[in-house]
């Protein structure tokens, strides 16, 4: 069973170049996200069209998992004495960030994933926006379309300025 579930995987994925599959997989990770999806995909080769298209997909992947199930994650957790270190540090990280998205509310939001900087992104923004209990239908808009201006972004400045100084 197991190896037709490999045979399975390996026809589904025959067709993914290895590059798109290191962009996926780095744009999916917390804290680099599509910003150093972008970047890989530029260094890789990647057409930036195909690049951009792979890292938002991958970056929008996690967010409502985050937005709807995080909460209840965190919860049984600290009830469980699992990680409960990890739960705080999270937990702080959420509400240190969520005074720059509380003013703006939805604008905030997408802005506070828009700006390529360390500890911004997607899985910050999907964080702040279930601890501060916003409405998921505009959190996931919001985060959306942050990913989308952050991968804008991240593509001129990676196809742009690197092709300029490389």
């Amino acid at each position: 069973m197991a190896e037709q579930m490999v045979h399975t995987l390996l026809e589904l994925l025959s067709g993914i170049q290895m590059k798109e599959l290191i962009v996926f997989i780095i744009s999916l990770i917390p804290t680099i996200e599509l910003r150093g999806g972008i970047i890989a995909g530029y260094l890789l080769g990647l057409p930036w069209l195909r690049n951009l298209v792979v890292a938002i997909i991958a970056n929008v992947i996690p967010v409502p998992f985050i937005l709807f199930f995080i909460k209840k994650v965190l919860a049984f957790m600290r009830k469980h004495g699992i990680f409960v270190k990890l739960v705080d540090w999270i937990e702080a990280r959420g509400q240190s960030k969520s005074s720059e998205v509380t003013k703006y509310e939805v604008f905030g939001l997408m802005l506070f994933v828009a700006i390529p900087l360390p500890g911004t992104g997607a899985w910050t923004g999907s964080l702040v926006a279930a601890l501060l209990e916003m409405d998921v239908k505009k959190a996931m808009l919001s985060v959306f379309a942050g990913v989308l201006v952050a991968g804008f972004i991240m593509t001129v400045l990676s196809y742009g300025l690197l092709d300029f100084i490389l």
